[in-house]
C-alpha cells in the first residue's frame, strides 16, 4: 500500500519549473505537426551544414543506386565504377544496407567479398 502512495505522489508532482517543457503539456496527447513546430522554435532553422550534407548524401546515394541498377557489384567493381575511393562507397553502401535501398547478394567467385544489389 505504501508503494502505490509513493507512486501517485509522484505523479501529482507538476513539472513546472523543473526545466521540462513538453509540446503537449504534461501527460497530454501532442497535436499532430506540434513536436516539430516546438522543436524548429527551439532550436532555429536547419543548420546549412546539415543540408549540405543531406545534398551530398542523396547524391552519393543516386549515383550508388545507378551503378547497382546494371546487377551485382562488390564493393571495389563500385567504386572503380562511379571513381569514388572504396572506403567511402563502402560507408554509404553500409547506410544504403541499413536503410532497406540495397542489399547483400552473393559472395564473388573467390569467396573474398560479397556482391550488392538493389533491393526491388
Amino acid at each position: 500500500m505504501k508503494d502505490k502512495n509513493i507512486q501517485d505522489n509522484a505523479n501529482s508532482v507538476p513539472l513546472q519549473g523543473l526545466g521540462v517543457n513538453s509540446p503537449s503539456g504534461v501527460g497530454g496527447q501532442a497535436e499532430k505537426g506540434k513536436t516539430a513546430k516546438y522543436l524548429r522554435e527551439q532550436l532555429g532553422e536547419i543548420p546549412e551544414q546539415a543540408k549540405d550534407n543531406l545534398k551530398e548524401f542523396n547524391r552519393v546515394k543516386k549515383t550508388l543506386l545507378e551503378a547497382l541498377k546494371e546487377g551485382e557489384l562488390t564493393v571495389t567493381q563500385i567504386a572503380d565504377k562511379v571513381n569514388m575511393p572504396a572506403h567511402e562507397v563502402m560507408f554509404y553502401l553500409m547506410s544504403l544496407v541499413k536503410y532497406g535501398f540495397v542489399k547483400t547478394g552473393a559472395i564473388d567467385d573467390m569467396d573474398e567479398y560479397f556482391t550488392y544489389k538493389l533491393s526491388n
